[in-house]
């Protein structure tokens, strides 16, 4: 690419990675912004992230790399946040540069704690950013299958069909096929809710049920995520294209899923903080959950499967028990 916009990556989490590696193949600098000052500093020397996708390798040149936030968001006409969303606010309370006339990307998946928004939202309501300078990446794709460079799909939603295409452009290659969507809230309220829909399959496997029942509880969710949309923002759109379905199928089934992961250690027993304390990632399921069980106190979708999810996680709720009566609810 001869002309492009300047991109920063905000973030130093394996899909911050995998972003900053997709973004490298077509532009000759990006910024990458990440806290953690050591492992800024080992992959300067040995180009590679130590702890998140360390078989990828960078050409160092192509990094502007920093761990000062403003720094990044000064340099940068695109940015993309990839950072979990339980930390978006005290990572932005950082920031003195203005994101006036900045385009923003959500590479996030899940709403933001401090003013139970999805992300978009969030930039659009607290920081005045109009819509159309606001976009979402969303998959089905797994940042370690990015890193093993297998076939991925993204989808880049932007109010601005233009500025969707050129994220679209940057982030393709050999291996990603990117398509554009104007579904903005559709497809982050997907992003956000097939966490949970996860959560709920590892919990299923955890306990015991096997693939058939797995099959039964994938169905009934893509339902459920469509009813559940459709009260939050009501537009034309598909919900067997591969933004809701295919995120959703990838999500719960895959091997490297961390909410399905922490979903089968909650069906095993464990609890809720031991589970997350023998993680290394974040599993945005799980405040995902919450939030999305206390929005639609608002919305009256029928919910069962996320009514379960929150039950066992925040209630305390016996998750053999609980499923047993969701059994009840699915067909």
């Amino acid at each position: 690419m001869t002309e492009y916009p300047k991109f920063a990556v905000i973030g130093g989490g394996s899909w911050a990675t995998a972003i900053a590696k997709m973004l490298c193949v077509n532009l000759p600098e990006i910024a990458w912004y990440m806290r953690n000052e050591e492992a800024i500093d080992h992959i300067k020397k040995h180009h590679h992230n130590p702890n998140y996708l360390s078989s990828v390798e960078f050409h160092i040149e192509k990094l502007k790399l920093t761990s000062n936030i403003n720094e990044a968001v000064a340099y940068a006409d695109y940015i993309i946040f990839a950072i979990p969303s339980a930390f978006l606010s005290s990572e932005l309370s950082k920031l003195t540069e203005s994101l006036e006339g900045k385009v923003i990307f959500s590479a996030i998946k899940g709403i933001v704690p401090e003013t139970s928004l999805i992300v978009g939202e969030h930039f659009n309501k607290v920081y005045n950013i109009p819509f159309e300078n606001i976009g979402v990446i969303t998959g089905p794709c797994h940042a370690e299958e990015v890193a093993l460079e297998r076939l991925s799909y993204l989808t880049i939603a932007c109010g601005d069909a233009n500025k969707a295409k050129i994220v679209a452009k940057c982030l393709s290659g050999n291996y990603i096929k990117a398509k554009i969507s104007d579904d903005i809230i559709g497809t982050e309220y997907a992003a956000m809710l097939k966490n949970i829909y996860a959560i709920a399959a590892g919990i299923a496997h955890g306990i015991g049920y096997g693939d058939n029942f797995q099959s039964v509880l994938m169905s009934n969710g893509i339902r459920e995520m469509k009813k559940f949309i459709r009260k939050v923002h009501k537009m034309k759109r598909n919900i067997n294209n591969s933004a809701y379905l295919g995120d959703l199928l990838v999500t719960g089934y895959s091997v490297f899923s961390r909410n399905r992961m922490f979903g089968n250690m909650i069906g095993k027993g464990y609890t809720v903080k031991s589970a997350m304390m023998e993680m290394s990632m974040v599993a945005e399921g799980y405040y995902a959950t919450k939030s999305a069980w206390e929005l639609n106190q608002n919305y009256g979708a029928k919910t069962p499967i996320i009514d379960a999810v929150y039950a066992i996680l925040y209630e305390g709720k016996d998750a053999k028990k609980v499923f047993k009566k969701l059994t009840e609810k699915l067909d």
